[in-house]
């Protein structure tokens, strides 16, 4: 069939097909059918970018919302389909990963210190907690940070390749260099925090070690809702494509975090305002 020429000026398609000795109906059976491969191979394609588009708008959208949203534009598929044009692109949804942190057995554990605890005074009382990042269309990088609860501030970060415990230490003893030793420290039951190299170093400046019980997600919600905000506000609004690039992000909005972003429960100061608190306060005064 496909050596009939339709656009042949010295010869019809019915001399053509005599030639050939092809029936022109089957020819125009043909025709319709390829016109139809081709506007399903059209809509594919379009079915793919539309897929892309979407899920870099909504990036924690797994394929059951995914699914939902193509339906409401039109597309007539399955759910199915929109999981295996998922694996075909490579995208997921971009939520926690499950045991990000894992415990260590052989890891000397802590006890949770802040239940009732009153926090009254910055460096009483730091966190930190390590999340992932992935950058666009590439690999998970992740992210620890260290914040003083008292005024929400974020004191350090430091950015990974792997789960290790040297960027731990790095950002605590820069945490330590800029601000001071708190008197407690609070993490999750992570090998990273468990591991005799961090918590002997939290021991050699005196800092008594408290540790989230498992299964008590709430104990370190301070960090867990900075996670959601910098995601939320920045990451999922921001295509890093390197490490370079989302240091850079990270940095200018850890600042605008710090320094311009007010806090309902902080009565609407800034964490710099409430931790520097004192120190303003004098210079009023004087």
């Amino acid at each position: 069939m496909e050596l009939i020429e339709s656009n042949n000026n010295n010869l019809s398609i019915r001399r053509q097909s005599n030639l050939l000795k092809i029936n022109r109906s089957e020819y125009y059976r043909y025709l319709k059918h390829r016109r139809e491969e081709i506007l399903i191979e059209s809509r594919g394609e379009e079915l793919k970018d539309n897929l892309l588009k979407l899920h870099n708008k909504y990036p924690i959208y797994g394929h059951r919302k995914l699914h939902y949203e193509l339906l409401i534009r039109g597309y007539k598929l399955s759910r199915k389909k929109v999981l295996n044009l998922m694996k075909e692109l490579k995208i997921r949804a971009l939520i926690p990963k499950r045991n990000l942190s894992k415990s260590c057995k052989n890891h000397e554990k802590y006890p949770y210190l802040l239940k009732d605890i009153k926090i009254t005074r910055r460096n009483q009382v730091w966190v930190s907690d390590i999340t992932y990042i992935r950058l666009y269309g590439k690999c998970y990088v992740y992210l620890v940070c260290i914040m003083d609860v008292y005024s929400r501030k974020i004191l350090s970060w430091r950015l990974s390749n792997s789960l290790n415990v040297e960027f731990l230490k790095e950002s605590l003893l820069l945490g330590i260099e800029k601000y001071g030793v708190p008197e407690i420290f609070n993490s999750d039951q992570g090998s990273q925090y468990t591991s005799k190299e961090f918590t002997g170093l939290l021991k050699s400046y005196g800092i008594t070690i408290s540790m989230d019980g498992k299964g008590r997600a709430l104990d370190n919600v301070y960090i867990e809702r900075f996670w959601k905000s910098l995601k939320y506000e920045d990451i999922y609004l921001n295509y890093y494509e390197n490490m370079s690039e989302l240091k850079v992000g990270l940095s200018n909005y850890v600042k605008f975090y710090n320094k311009i972003r007010i806090h309902q429960g902080l009565c609407y100061k800034t964490p710099d305002e409430k931790y520097y608190e004192i120190e303003k306060d004098r210079a009023i005064a004087a």
